[in-house]
């Protein structure tokens, strides 16, 4: 090989090797993607796109599906969510049987805006409540409400172990009517791990992961929460002037619905991330909607059974309260809507 040749083969080999060299990865300084905080971008994203927690009322009277059934069927879809064999006994005209797990896929085969109403009927009113959040967290809007009271709104033979089991009085003496303890002070929001990237695809993780483990998860019973009133952040969910009158659990804390307390700039950081958030109203179904939303985000949140009807319903029919099961006002006997 002549000297040329050999300069030329040295130029070659030191070409290659600085193309090597070039293309080598730099492991000394390692991407790192941003982490993402995942409720805070589920709470941007409601508060942005979907305020649905804060939006028209989730709840629908047994008059108006009544009225739909019997004037213009095909507008309203009813999805009823009880077990199997007791939507086989009887149902509402038309519904179709479908369980809380199976709603996300479900509504997704359909077209919304074919409908005037979508309703989601239970046993009392607050399972389907706890749906109606979750679907609408989905972005299905408005149309999609809870029978008010549920299947036990229609006809007593619903109502039996159910609403007419739970107007009970056991802490009528043991509630109080001081003034609400503070807040906690704000801190973070709960962490979540779905390991999704986007505000969508947290929300589907988290609704597919609620509907999964069931509404038994997102609640709590009247006995039980007074076996250790301590062991959690109760959430009075009432205006401040019911708060007061008729009273409330002792410890509970006023959380003003109207000032919308669950937004990230008002009061929403001010709930525990290390403890469970026991959720009340009268009815159980308000504490179950706004709980499901709650739940999305991460907190351990409850909804009190049945609310403040399980626990001094005498006070609340002596005061005339909202939302006091009546049963000679709430239960219809809307037979005529039945089938088979």
């Amino acid at each position: 090989m002549n000297k040329k040749m050999l300069n030329m083969f040295l130029l070659l080999i030191f070409a290659v090797l600085i193309s090597f060299t070039g293309c080598k990865k730099d492991d000394s300084n390692p991407v790192t993607p941003d982490a993402v905080n995942e409720a805070e971008l589920l709470v941007k994203h409601f508060e942005a796109n979907n305020d649905y927690i804060h939006g028209p009322s989730f709840v629908i009277g047994a008059p108006d599906v009544r009225t739909n059934i019997l004037t213009n069927p095909a507008k309203q879809l009813i999805v009823d969510i009880r077990a199997s064999a007791d939507f086989n006994n009887k149902r509402l005209k038309g519904a179709v049987n479908k369980t809380l797990a199976e709603l996300p896929a479900y509504f997704k085969t359909l077209t919304i805006a074919n409908y005037d109403k979508v309703v989601i009927a239970c046993y009392s009113g607050q399972t389907s409540a706890y749906a109606v959040s979750l679907i609408r967290a989905l972005g299905y809007g408005s149309k999609v409400v809870s029978l008010k009271w549920g299947m036990s709104s229609i006809d007593s033979s619903f109502a039996q172990n159910y609403w007419l089991s739970k107007m009970l009085s056991p802490r009528v003496a043991d509630f109080v009517t001081t003034d609400s303890p503070a807040k906690n002070p704000a801190g973070s929001l709960p962490t979540l791990s779905t390991g999704k990237k986007t505000a969508p695809e947290i929300l589907e993780d988290r609704v597919n992961a609620l509907v999964t483990a069931g509404y038994s998860a997102a609640t709590i019973n009247e006995a039980t929460l007074y076996s250790n009133l301590s062991g959690y952040y109760i959430v009075n969910y009432w205006t401040n002037a019911l708060y007061k009158d008729p009273g409330h659990i002792n410890g509970a804390i006023n959380y003003d619905p109207t000032p919308q307390p669950f937004k990230l700039a008002n009061d929403l950081k001010t709930l525990p991330t290390n403890k469970p958030v026991v959720l009340y109203c009268f009815t159980g179904q308000t504490s179950s909607y706004v709980g499901a939303y709650l739940k999305l985000l991460g907190y351990d949140a409850k909804s009190l059974l049945y609310g403040a009807n399980s626990m001094i319903y005498n006070t609340m029919v002596a005061k005339n309260v909202a939302n006091t099961f009546i049963p000679a006002t709430e239960i219809k006997g809307y037979t005529d809507i039945l089938e088979p």
